[in-house]
């Protein structure tokens, strides 16, 4: 909780909103207007777990995860397909962001239309039961292959829901490769000569 006073203007941030207003002091009383703001805060999970899916299509969510996950979310979350052939696990309110995104794309152009259908194609709301249990649509698990061991991979405002066969296969590289990688992701541009 924090709060300042500048310029006449005072801002209070409690729990995800924004408390603002006017002062203004006329006669020697202040006199403040105050209006209530629901501000963006970006969500950083982290974190790989493994765990196992029920016969019925259930996953416990493991308690360090489950204490990253943002109030605002209200244990209601969005899992669609994502890349590779795992499933993205968003909390709602990351939901609601990263499908605006999406969604504002132009749907004439051919390539656009076909990424807003296929990030939209069995989105399914799922809700925290109370044994910390997500219900995966099988419309989902089928394309993920997920059938026992399932890794969760937090990572930003998403949870990767991997069956464990396809994670290794994607996920792991050897040493050589992902420090290849590292540096043709972040490594410096190469230099021009003049």
């Amino acid at each position: 909780m924090s709060t300042l006073v500048f310029g006449g203007l005072l801002t209070k941030n409690v729990n995800n909103f924004c408390w603002w207003g006017q002062v203004v002091i006329c006669g020697g009383m202040s006199i403040f207007t105050l209006r209530k703001e629901n501000f963006s805060v970006m969500t950083k999970l982290r974190g790989e777990f493994e765990c196992r899916i029920d016969e019925k299509g259930r996953i416990i969510i493991p308690v360090a995860l489950k204490k990253q996950i943002p109030l605002e979310a209200n244990e209601r979350f969005m899992i669609n397909r994502g890349f590779e052939g795992c499933l993205n696990l968003f909390p709602l309110n990351e939901w609601e962001e990263e499908s605006d995104k999406v969604n504002a794309l132009n749907f004439y152009n051919t390539k656009k239309r076909l990424f807003i259908r296929s990030f939209n194609r069995g989105a399914t709301e799922v809700a925290l039961d109370g044994s910390n249990r997500i219900l995966i649509p099988k419309t989902l698990l089928d394309p993920a292959r997920i059938v026992k061991d399932v890794i969760l991979l937090a990572i930003s405002n998403r949870i990767e829901v991997w069956a464990k066969e396809q994670y290794e296969k994607h996920v792991n590289l050897p040493d050589g490769d992902f420090a290849d990688l590292g540096e043709d992701v972040l490594g410096d541009p190469p230099k021009t000569q003049s």
